[in-house]
């Protein structure tokens, strides 16, 4: 099979937009190329696209991605221990946890670019350590550091990123472009980092592929495009597709994901539904120090924990707040404030609790 000519794309140094995949030279191109793209052969060959579109939300909720007792060790470290997730089809799924939790790992197990130690993933029914390319078809990802062959216009990108996916569209990557306001008429060379993020976003997300793999996306974008980038976040899960989010911005995770999983140190630490999530409540008050709080029978469910510090009290709740309101007047607190528990909470809880182990912050 011929290769398509290289003349105006030497060098590149990252086809697949990924940050561990380097080009030092044309010579490594077929290789590289096969394992980051797996299907070299749509260069040249009429490409079938797969429209993946569903009108409603009502699909079913099979799991688009499945980790089933996923593991991967260097040495004596473990960057995945023993993880179980699984991330329904047709939803906003946000990875949370600090540097070196997990969550690049295992995104790169799931793409086939690593290989677990134990256990296995599944996407879309398909083992990536199997059928690498089948699952490389199916998904569209965007890293955390989008690197770009920099001797290419903005428009010449997204052409060969359109032609290159087994499920690429060119008119849809540069509508996004035209949502961005990027203009394509530009070397990336010659880009700023926040232009280039636009640039790298829009040949993610023109693609059609049923799973968006996003990390980071909003990295350097003013909080204008940050918004226009949430949206089109939202519109892909109206759309029916399944969006794996990761993002150390927590207001963004809580805006726009449905559930998340709390990684840390490769472990699952805690799945929440951002439905359930929002329904909890921190109620801060000072209380007299002869008071006692007793929490009545049929509502110990309602409360997770009651923290006295001297005079003041923490009640956190963990469901609707509204049966809780008479009890919380019997207890004559003073200068009550009540917050949404949001997802800062959880997540000091977690290092909160990680630390109470032994375990120290990175």
């Amino acid at each position: 099979m011929a290769l398509p000519k290289m003349t105006r794309l030497t060098p590149i140094w990252l086809v697949a937009i990924d940050n561990a995949g380097y080009w030092s030279n044309t010579s490594s191109y077929l290789s590289q190329l096969a394992f980051l793209m797996s299907d070299v052969s749509t260069i040249n060959a009429p490409i079938e696209r797969t429209e993946t579109h569903l009108s409603t939300r009502t699909q079913s909720k099979s799991a688009a991605v499945e980790a089933i007792g996923l593991s991967k060790r260097y040495g004596d470290f473990d960057a995945l221990a023993d993880l179980h997730l699984s991330i329904p089809s047709g939803e906003v799924f946000g990875l949370l946890g600090p540097n070196g939790a997990g969550k690049t790992t295992f995104i790169r197990t799931l793409l086939g670019f690593l290989y677990p130690t134990s256990g296995r993933v599944l996407v879309m029914g398909l083992d990536p350590a199997i059928d690498p390319v089948g699952v490389r078809k199916l998904v569209s990802y965007l890293p955390g550091d989008a690197r770009l062959p920099r001797e290419m216009r903005g428009s010449g990108v997204l052409r060969f990123f359109a032609d290159m996916q087994a499920q690429g569209d060119l008119n849809r990557s540069l509508r996004v472009a035209e949502r961005l306001e990027l203009d394509l008429k530009r070397f990336v060379g010659f880009m700023s980092t926040g232009m280039r993020q636009k640039l790298a976003i829009a040949a993610v997300l023109g693609s059609h592929a049923p799973i968006l793999i996003l990390d980071e996306p909003t990295a350097n974008l003013d909080p204008t495009v940050r918004g226009d980038v949430l949206e089109m976040v939202s519109e892909a899960r109206d759309d029916g597709r399944t969006v794996i989010f990761s993002s150390h911005v927590l207001s963004e995770i809580e805006e726009v994901c449905d559930c998340v999983a709390f990684l840390r140190r490769g472990r699952l630490m805690l799945e929440q539904s951002l439905d359930s999530l929002k329904q909890r409540h921190r109620v801060v008050a000072r209380i007299d120090h002869e008071n006692r709080i007793d929490v009545p029978e049929e509502l110990i469910d309602l409360v997770e924990s009651i923290v006295r510090d001297g005079d003041r009290v923490t009640i956190d709740t963990s469901n609707d707040l509204a049966p809780l309101l008479g009890w919380l007047q019997s207890l004559n607190l003073q200068q009550m404030r009540v917050e949404a528990f949001g997802l800062r909470a959880v997540y000091d809880s977690i290092h909160r609790a990680s630390d109470d182990a032994g375990e120290t912050l990175e």
